[in-house]
């Protein structure tokens, strides 16, 4: 019969004590984490499945405030506003989902899909007698404190791919998509509009760049003639992580080597994009007042 857990990489073994852990109950989150560490030390299971697994267990703690996209920087659509007025900016920003509100900024009318204005192209009559609340489709709007395990499953349940996020007082805090939330269990989801892996630093025009934080630090100088040290850390995103000292939030900035660097997406786990501009006075002034 064979003896308890040996460390010979049996498979068997790992199975057994997998078991025997289970049948008894994880008294705690922690000692679920602690096993599931073991397993990716063990290479029972690969990094890829660890930072899953985490990142579910850490959806089941997070908010929606902690991953929604600000008021500030929601693209709305005002249901006064005829095509000619809002569809410029539906091909620039290229989403396919849009909140749409009443002369209330706070009112919350419903959810224009991009898909439901094609009919517009082919039939130009329809355009006089467009009426954008026949196209509306019914918005899902949630607190900030809803839980992302719990939103999920309204996502499933309602078919809706996005939510309005308001505050205690009723009014718009910002919006979430489905997409956020996923990101935060199996990391960031580039799609057709993101900043390709071809293209790590890319020009936004009036000295203003987006750059992928694991753009290599020696890449970063050689585009922008600087000279930031690589000796502790090979990727911009890693300066820009200690600097911080910190995961920092979406929109925070942080300024160093004459460059100020604000963050645009990150997972919970890590900075993933960022914007970079020259820094200025002011931006260096308040780096340095943070630090102290």
């Amino acid at each position: 019969m064979q003896e308890d857990i040996t460390d010979n990489g049996n498979s068997r073994s790992w199975l057994e004590r997998i078991n025997q852990f289970f049948s008894s109950g994880p008294t705690s989150r922690e000692e679920l984490k602690e096993l599931i560490r073991s397993l990716k030390e063990r290479d029972v299971i690969d990094h890829a499945t660890h930072g899953i697994i985490e990142g579910g267990l850490q959806v089941a703690q997070m908010q929606a405030r902690d991953v929604m996209i600000p008021r500030s920087q929601m693209i709305a659509i005002r249901a006064s506003s005829t095509p000619k007025e809002f569809l410029p900016t539906i091909i620039e920003c290229a989403h396919s989902r849009f909140p749409v509100l009443g002369d209330d900024p706070d009112e919350i009318i419903g959810v224009l899909l991009a898909k439901d204005l094609l009919p517009l192209i082919l039939e130009p009559a329809k355009m006089e007698r467009f009426v954008i609340k026949d196209l509306l489709r019914t918005a899902l709007v949630i607190p900030e404190s809803k839980r992302l395990d719990s939103l999920l499953r309204d996502f499933r349940a309602s078919r809706n791919h996005m939510a309005v996020v308001v505050n205690e007082y009723g009014g718009i805090a910002g919006l979430i998509t489905i997409e956020d939330v996923l990101e935060q269990i199996v990391g960031e989801i580039d799609d057709e509009h993101d900043v390709d892996d071809d293209y790590l630093i890319k020009d936004l025009g009036n000295d203003e760049f987006t750059i992928k934080a694991l753009t290599p630090v020696e890449e970063f100088n050689q585009h922008f003639g600087s000279e930031l040290s690589d000796d502790e850390f090979d990727t911009i995103g890693g300066l820009v992580l200690q600097r911080f000292g910190r995961l920092p939030a979406r929109d925070e900035s942080v300024t160093f080597g004459g460059f100020c660097f604000t963050v645009l997406s990150s997972d919970g786990r890590t900075v993933r994009l960022l914007r970079v501009s020259p820094a200025t006075e002011e931006s260096e002034a308040a780096t340095d007042s943070e630090m102290v």
